[in-house]
């Protein structure tokens, strides 16, 4: 059997009418598009991607679908595939986008806008879930029944697993988990709220909490702050003062946990999002402070999909 580990994904190419059940997945981010041509295995044949410019997120809806029309049609017509998902950040239903802050666009018809050019079924999903559904079939959460996925990034995001399965709601979305609230009277939220999850626990916070504490600005980068983290030792100068922001962020981010534990009683939590590149660091300090809470019966896994999770989880 071929490994196709072993070879990168750009040399295959496959013709019209090969016995293959291909489908157009679309990740679309606030600053970035990727849009993959998926087998029936869940694996990414081709993709192809780009980073919005700020003259073309002046005009989002359009600078979206224009990139998408032009690439998806031409992955269409390459794969002879069948369908297509994207993956978006916010609240959406059959294909209407309600709001998504991060992207800066509300009330956007997206699946009909599309259809007047792609004339194959499409389907829109949250970010979150996306991912969420490509590591239950594919990833870190296969073979579990009960379990739990968080995207940890600019806010914080997730799905909830029972049997398998999604677990949905007729209203939008559902399940806005970075929207509940941990802080009675806590900092104000985009959502209207005050005290949610993600304004403590999202890896923005985190690492905007980090340059905060060490008088750093917004230029000073993740790879950096992470540089820092791994050679923070205790005759470090600033050792007491980034072991302050670690454990506020930890004890922010296990309630939130706890909370959802106690509800859904998960075999398994997965986490994705940016919180994987600070993983070494972040995941055994929130392990022991489960474990401290009476929980180390929950197996804690990172996502393995990456960037890649929204495009899979897409089309599932």
């Amino acid at each position: 059997m071929c490994n196709w580990g072993r070879f990168p994904l750009h040399i295959f190419v496959f013709k019209k009418g090969m016995n293959f059940k291909m489908k157009i997945g679309i990740d679309v981010g606030g600053s970035h598009i990727a849009i993959g041509a998926v087998d029936e295995n869940g694996k990414i044949i081709e993709k192809t991607e780009k980073r919005l410019t700020n003259k073309e997120k002046q005009n989002i809806e359009q600078s979206i679908e224009n990139y998408i029309v032009e690439h998806a049609k031409q992955f269409i017509e390459k794969y002879n595939a069948i369908e297509m998902g994207i993956s978006i950040a916010g609240i959406n239903k059959d294909g209407y986008i309600f709001s998504s802050g991060n992207i800066g666009i509300t009330n956007y018809p997206m699946a009909e806008k599309l259809s007047k050019e792609i004339h194959i079924p499409i389907k829109i999903r949250n970010d979150a879930k996306c991912a969420g559904l490509a590591e239950q079939e594919y990833g870190c959460l296969k073979g579990y029944t009960r379990s739990i996925f968080l995207t940890l990034g600019t806010g914080i995001g997730g799905v909830i697993f029972l049997d398998g399965k999604p677990v949905t709601v007729e209203k939008k979305t559902g399940y806005e988990i970075g929207h509940m609230i941990i802080q009675k009277d806590g900092i104000p939220c985009h959502c209207g709220k005050n005290g949610c999850f993600e304004r403590y626990a999202s890896m923005k916070v985190f690492k905007n909490n980090l340059r905060k504490a060490l008088n750093f600005d917004e230029t000073v980068s993740g790879e950096q702050l992470l540089e820092i983290l791994r050679n923070n030792n205790i005759e470090n100068e600033n050792y007491t003062i980034i072991e302050d922001v670690i454990e506020t962020f930890i004890e922010d981010l296990s309630i939130g946990i706890s909370n959802l534990v106690s509800i859904f009683e998960p075999e398994i939590i997965g986490i994705g999002g940016s919180f994987v590149h600070f993983a070494e660091i972040l995941l055994p300090r929130l392990m022991q402070k489960m474990k401290e809470q009476g929980r180390d019966d929950i197996i804690f896994q990172t996502a393995v999909f990456g960037n890649d999770a929204g495009i899979i989880g897409s089309i599932l």
